[in-house]
């Protein structure tokens, strides 16, 4: 009776071992990519034979955002060190290397791109576009968009505090957080009341708190999906089916909660946990049905494990564990892979990979330690071979 249990972990374990060098040979995929610990290069690992090959683009920083529509291209950024980085994206051999950004309104020093991320249909990137405003002596970052091929980018924000730009699964809106600041009152949930010259506060005591925003394809069509008076929001997941879009809102720094609202002017933004606790990050099962979140201090539990949050009832309650397994521990950045069969996520810095279906897991310990979320290639992805 036990015996399909038994050959789905070896199957699993020869998918997740079967090789510990690098391969020239086309990689079949699906793929993950994910950077190294130390950052200086991108690791391509391919989970239908344990093949993984090395990508390195010079001594800066790699960053892996995203795979192109296709799958042929993985997109990335470079920086030297801490400094603003570049956008490219490349063939999965590493060729044909090219930058995705060009902006010419700034020195070369005052500007830089950060998560890029393509329109399901290929067809669009939208990143954050980080400046030097020398007049007002501060930074800006900017929702912006820009052809697949390159090019001059479209600014689609104008407040200069927004971020995480995540598309819509039709690729009709792009949702992202927009940060503003306030004068901090006597606790938490309150504002200063403002002077008779106005909201004064000492520098750098302003609180900076985001709320949720979506803004159409095109550019043209702009709406606020959030409005707390006090708290920020983070971290902003399209639904498969693209009906919702989950958030964490947080009251105070670290005191985290799950929320869902539907794309909508004038929506009702849902609560589903309540107790506050910390949450690592989250993503949504495949079918929309219920949200995969990486928790800590949560139903008691201390340490940050999988957690299948429900969209109805109170998670504090009827959250249940996923691949409740404590050799599987400190664990952040799940993903599923596009036919929903593999979840790869981080455990301890490594990166570990499951089969969704039985809930085994392994951790692909000839992989080096990911500093990144590992980024799979989408559902259009037929094999190096067939990329031109």
């Amino acid at each position: 009776m036990r015996k399909p249990f038994l050959i789905a972990v070896l199957l699993l374990v020869i998918a997740t071992t079967a090789y510990a060098q690098e391969s020239d040979a086309p990689l079949s995929g699906p793929l993950l990519a994910v950077n190294t610990a130390e950052q200086d290069r991108i690791i391509l690992y391919d989970v239908s034979n344990g093949a993984q090959r090395s990508l390195s683009f010079g001594d800066g920083w790699h960053m892996p955002w995203a795979f192109s529509a296709d799958g042929c291209r993985v997109i990335f950024t470079m920086s030297e060190g801490l400094a603003w980085g570049r956008a490219y994206s490349a063939k999965l051999d590493g060729s044909d290397m090219r930058e995705l950004v060009q902006f010419d309104e700034l020195p070369a020093d005052a500007w830089g791109v950060w998560e890029p991320t393509p329109s399901p249909d290929g067809s669009l990137i939208a990143f954050t576009l980080l400046r030097k405003d020398a007049q007002a002596n501060k930074i800006t970052s900017h929702l912006a968009v820009v052809d697949a091929a390159g090019g001059i980018p479209a600014i689609y924000s104008v407040s200069g505090n927004e971020f995480e730009p995540h598309w819509s699964p039709d690729g009709a809106w792009l949702a992202y957080i927009s940060f503003t600041e306030r004068v901090p009152g006597a606790d938490m949930a309150s504002t200063a009341v403002p002077t008779p010259e106005g909201q004064e506060s000492a520098p750098g005591t302003l609180l900076r708190e985001a709320d949720l925003w979506v803004v159409s394809a095109d550019g043209k069509t702009k709406y606020r999906l959030t409005d707390f008076p006090t708290g920020g929001i983070r971290a902003p997941r399209w639904s498969p089916d693209g009906f919702l879009i989950s958030f964490i809102y947080s009251p105070s720094p670290n005191n985290e909660t799950f929320w869902m609202i539907g794309n909508a002017e004038g929506a009702i933004p849902t609560q589903l946990s309540y107790l506050w606790s910390a949450v690592m990050d989250t993503t949504w099962f495949p079918d929309s049905a219920s949200i995969l979140a990486a928790v800590r201090d949560f139903q008691g539990v201390q340490d940050n494990v999988l957690w299948r949050i429900p969209l109805v009832g109170n998670a504090d309650t009827d959250a249940t564990r996923f691949i409740d397994d404590p050799a599987l521990s400190f664990v952040d950045y799940p993903r599923f892979s596009a036919d929903g069969r593999w979840l790869a996520l981080r455990s301890e810095y490594g990166l570990a990979l499951a089969d969704v279906a039985t809930g085994q897991w392994s951790l692909l310990n000839d992989v080096p330690l990911a500093n990144t979320p590992p980024v799979w290639t989408p559902a259009g992805f037929e094999g190096e071979s067939t990329c031109t």
